[in-house]
C-alpha cells in the first residue's frame, strides 16, 4: 500500500511540476505597418504623399477625415497601399462631450461621413477621440453623453460593417483599463472596440496590462514610444520623443499579450513624429524591429 501511494504522489508531481521543465515560445506575430497621413512631410499631392509612404517600406495608411475621399481612393489604387481605417478628425474640434447639441452634431455629421467612406476604400476601423473632460466638461457629463452619441452612429456602423475604434489619450478620460472595457461592453454592438495607443499609456500604466484587460476589444493598435526619464528631466510631453524601442514600453511583453488575447487587427499604425521620406524609412525598419522581437 505504502509504495502505491507513493507512485500516485509521484505521478500526481510530476504533473504538477511538468511546467518547470518545459517551455513554449511565443507565436509569432508580424503585423503589417501602416502610418497615419500627417506624418508624411514631404509631397505636395495625397498621392505624391502615398508614394513616399509606400517608398518607406509601409503597407498602408490611415488618412483622416479631412481629406478628399476621391484623391484617397486614387491614391491607394496607384500605389498598392491599403487603408486600414480612418482618423476622425472632427473630434477635437467638437467633441461629442460638448454641452451644445449642435457641437456634438458636427462630430457625429464627420463619423457618419468617415464610416461610409471607410467602407467604400476597405478600411474596418474609424478611430474616434469618445470625449473630452475639463473644469466645464463632467467626468459623468462626459461619460452619458459621448455614450448616447455612439449609440446614434452604431446603426450605419452596423449596417455597413465598419467599427468605430475608441482610442485612449491625455483627454482626462477612461484612465484605466477595467473602466474602459466596461465602456466599451455597456455599448453592446459588435462594431465598437478599442484602438489601443501603446505609448500614450507609458506615463501612467503598463500597455501589457491595459492589454490583457481589453481583450479582444482591441481592434487596432497605435504604436509610438514613451520615456518616463525624458519626461521627468523635460516635461512631460517630451517623454514622446524617445525613439521607438529606446523609450519605457516594453514591446516583447505587448507582442506577447497580444497573442495571448487573440489580436486580429492585423495592423500597426505608427503614430509619431514623421517627416521626410528618410525620417519615414528609418520608422519603417523601427517597426520592421517590433516584428522580428
Amino acid at each position: 500500500m505504502q509504495r502505491r501511494k507513493f507512485i500516485q504522489l509521484a505521478a500526481v508531481g510530476s504533473a504538477s511540476f511538468s511546467w518547470l521543465f518545459t517551455y513554449s515560445s511565443p507565436k509569432q506575430l508580424v503585423l503589417k505597418k501602416s502610418l497615419k497621413y500627417s506624418m508624411i512631410g514631404e509631397g505636395t499631392s495625397i498621392i505624391e504623399k502615398f508614394a513616399i509612404a509606400q517608398k518607406a517600406g509601409f503597407d498602408g495608411v490611415e488618412p483622416d477625415s479631412r481629406l478628399s475621399w476621391k484623391e484617397v481612393a486614387y491614391a491607394a489604387r496607384a500605389t498598392g497601399l491599403a487603408i486600414p481605417g480612418i482618423v476622425c478628425w472632427e473630434h477635437w474640434h467638437s467633441p461629442l462631450s460638448h454641452p451644445e447639441r449642435a457641437v456634438r452634431e458636427r462630430c457625429l455629421e464627420a463619423m457618419r461621413e468617415a464610416l461610409e467612406a471607410c467602407r467604400q476604400l476597405g478600411g474596418s476601423t474609424v478611430l474616434l477621440v469618445p470625449a473630452v473632460v475639463n473644469e466645464q466638461i463632467t467626468y459623468q457629463e462626459a461619460y452619458q453623453r459621448s455614450q448616447a452619441a455612439i449609440r446614434e452612429l452604431l446603426p450605419l456602423a452596423e449596417r455597413l460593417q465598419v467599427s468605430i475604434a475608441i482610442e485612449n489619450v491625455w483627454n482626462n478620460f477612461l484612465l484605466s483599463p477595467l473602466e474602459a472595457a466596461r465602456y466599451i461592453d455597456e455599448l453592446n454592438s459588435p462594431q465598437v472596440g478599442w484602438y489601443f495607443d501603446v505609448g500614450n499609456i507609458i506615463r501612467y500604466g503598463f500597455a501589457e496590462q491595459w492589454i490583457r484587460i481589453l481583450g479582444k476589444r482591441i481592434l487596432k493598435i497605435d504604436v509610438k514610444e514613451y520615456s518616463r526619464k525624458m519626461a521627468e528631466e523635460q516635461g512631460i510631453w517630451k517623454g514622446f520623443e524617445a525613439e521607438l524601442l529606446t523609450g519605457d514600453c516594453n514591446w516583447k511583453a505587448v507582442k506577447t499579450a497580444l497573442v495571448e488575447v487573440g489580436y486580429a487587427g492585423g495592423w500597426m499604425s505608427a503614430e509619431l513624429r514623421g517627416g521626410n521620406l528618410e525620417r519615414l524609412t528609418a520608422i519603417s525598419q523601427q517597426l520592421d524591429a517590433i516584428n522580428r522581437l
